[in-house]
This record gives C-alpha cells, structure tokens and sequence, in this order.
C-alpha cells in the first residue's frame, strides 16, 4: 500500500566502476523524483540549484553536471546534415 508520508518507497544504488555512477528513483505522483543523496553530493546539487534536463526520445533523459554545459550545448544542438 503507498503510504502518502513519502513521496518514494525506495532508492536503489548499484555498483559501477570507479567514477561511475548509476541510481534508480521511483516517479512519484506529482511527476517528481529525489536525486540520491549520494549523488548530490557527488555531483553538488544544492536545494534551490537549477537544473537542466535533456531529451532525446531513442536515448532517453540526461541530467548533466552544471560544469558541462557549454560541451553539451554544443553536442546537443549540433545538427547533422541529413537532418
């Protein structure tokens, strides 16, 4: 039974190599999710911090470290010449 005290019933961490880092979070109903602790403190995400999400829908959602960005940006939004 959900019990409405929490918004998640579990967090599952599993085992990378080093330097790697891989969590599980469960949806809750309002369409939020926790970041670990672990991982905010890995990656520091601070309450009140923004952050950016990307889409692709082959790939999936990626949630980068705030020092990446500019990189990113440039991947991201790098068309191909087919497109």
């Amino acid at each position: 039974m959900y019990n409405k005290s929490y918004l998640f019933t579990e967090v599952t961490i599993m085992t990378a190599p080093k330097g790697k880092h891989a969590w599980t979070a469960t949806v809750g109903e309002k369409g939020q999710i926790v970041i670990p602790k672990q991982a905010r403190e890995i990656f520091g995400i601070k309450p009140g911090d923004t952050l950016i999400l990307f889409g692709d829908e082959e790939h999936g959602i990626a949630i980068p470290p705030k020092n990446a960005l500019s990189d990113i940006f440039g991947k991201v939004f790098d068309r191909k010449d087919d497109e």
